[in-house]
């Protein structure tokens, strides 16, 4: 028995030791093959049938023995048992190198296995962007060809533009001209109307002269010899009771103005210091002109500020504004109490208690403000109301009144925001017909 343990030791040693030289040797011999399957790994183990190992055992240890014929029996179990020994021991270090190489096998494989998983992400990854380089390619021509789109569509809106700004500045050019050709034939009609008028009254008077000579030497004291008049009233209260024009005595001074005196209305011994009737007067004046006063009293004129500032402050006068528009309507505001400042306070107007027809606000911005000219702004309004509106007056930023804007004749007179303007009557954009500004003391 232990002669056959040994035998199957022996070649398990054998096998241990050199499989290679084993299986050369065992090729002619016909042993048994047993295979073991590890995992990844094929182990074949080549045996020797049980007779020929006892054969070979028996010649081993014939040999032995005669080889160490001087050896008892003792020793040889002695040699045998560390034979053994060295088996196992050999035997266990098998096993760990087997189980060593499986552990390396499962460790290389989820190496691999994670390996593998790496450069599928890193595939993935790698197409995804190169689908987004592809996207982001794709917008950047989108986005190329719309700057493009976008520079072609604003060069043809500037070239646009600069076409209508060239065409309304013709059109502009164009309507001004037409507006002075028609103002300038407005005034040629009105003045050729106006010598009509003079010459038919000069005959009425003449031929009165000449059937009531009393009456005429009456009615020309009246008009040419009018002197020393502090203002219309004192005129009408002197007797002087037909309206016309006359001639006052600026105040503190031995100068003389002439000026037309309304000796009918509401009573009459009204001064009137502004009257637009036909636009045959340039409104659009300076400040030393609007000062001193301009125009003819038997028209349109400006009474001027300065007479106007010396006489109102000497006496407690009211203030009528009477209008008219293209339609025959007549409209008016009155104000109780009316003066202006000196020249050193812009000629700055003071009004108070409003009645009237033409509006219950008053179209003269309360309180009081500066007179501006185009020469002289004193609004309130960084555009410079006077050049824009035209006409000297007392505007706020550029205020809800302007009686002396442009004159615009009928069918011409409306949306027309620098015209004879009286907001609380007729709006914004409605250019008057006539105006007339007149004043009296309060105590008359």
């Amino acid at each position: 028995m232990r002669l056959a343990v040994y035998c199957i030791l022996s070649c398990n040693l054998f096998l241990a030791s050199g499989y290679t030289s084993f299986r050369k040797s065992t090729e002619t011999v016909g042993k048994k093959q047993y295979q073991v399957q590890h995992g990844s790994c094929s182990y074949t183990f080549l045996l020797p049938e049980m007779d020929n190992c006892r054969s070979s055992s028996s010649s081993y240890v014939s040999n032995a023995v005669q080889r160490d014929a001087p050896l008892d029996y003792d020793d040889s179990v002695q040699r045998l048992q560390l034979l053994e020994n060295i088996m196992e021991n050999n035997t266990q270090w098998l096993m760990k190198v087997l189980n060593q190489t499986t552990r390396l096998e499962l460790q290389l494989l989820e190496h691999s296995l994670s390996t593998n998983k790496l450069e599928r992400q890193i595939s993935d990854q790698t197409n995804e962007i190169t689908k987004l380089q592809e996207k982001n390619s794709l917008l950047e021509k989108k986005v190329l060809e719309m700057e493009d789109k976008h520079t072609l569509q604003l060069q043809s809106i500037k070239e646009e533009k600069n076409q209508l700004q060239a065409l309304v500045s013709r059109q502009n050019s164009i309507i001004e001209e037409l507006e002075k050709q028609l103002v300038t034939a407005t005034v040629n009609n009105s003045v050729l109307q106006k010598q009509q008028h003079d010459l038919m009254e000069t005959v009425h008077n003449l031929l009165t002269m000449i059937s009531t000579p009393n009456l005429a030497k009456s009615s020309f004291v009246a008009k040419e010899e009018q002197i020393s008049f502090k203002d219309c009233a004192e005129a009408f209260k002197s007797g002087l009771t037909t309206s016309g024009i006359y001639t006052l005595t600026v105040p503190n001074t031995s100068e003389e103005k002439k000026t037309y005196c309304d000796m009918e209305t509401s009573g009459g011994g009204w001064t009137i210091i502004q009257r637009r009737e036909d636009g045959s007067v340039d409104f659009h004046r300076t400040w030393k002109e609007y000062k001193m006063g301009f125009g003819d009293p038997a028209g349109e004129y400006w009474l001027g500020n300065e007479f106007v500032s010396q006489l109102t402050n000497q006496n407690h006068y009211v203030l009528k504004i009477h209008l008219k528009d293209w339609e025959g309507n007549e409209a008016y505001s009155l104000y109780d109490h009316f003066y202006l400042a000196s020249e050193e306070q812009k000629y700055r107007i003071q009004l108070k208690g409003l009645t009237g027809t033409a509006g219950k606000i008053s179209s003269i911005s309360q309180p009081g403000n500066d007179f501006s000219t185009k020469d002289a702004d004193n609004d309130k309004c960084i555009c410079k109301c006077s050049q824009m509106l035209t006409g000297g007056w007392w505007f706020d930023a550029c205020g809800p009144s302007n009686l002396n804007g442009m004159y615009y004749p009928l069918r011409q007179n409306t949306n027309k925001f620098n015209g004879i303007k009286w907001y609380y009557w007729k709006g914004s954009g409605y250019s008057l017909k006539a105006t007339t500004m007149m004043i009296r003391p309060a105590d008359f």
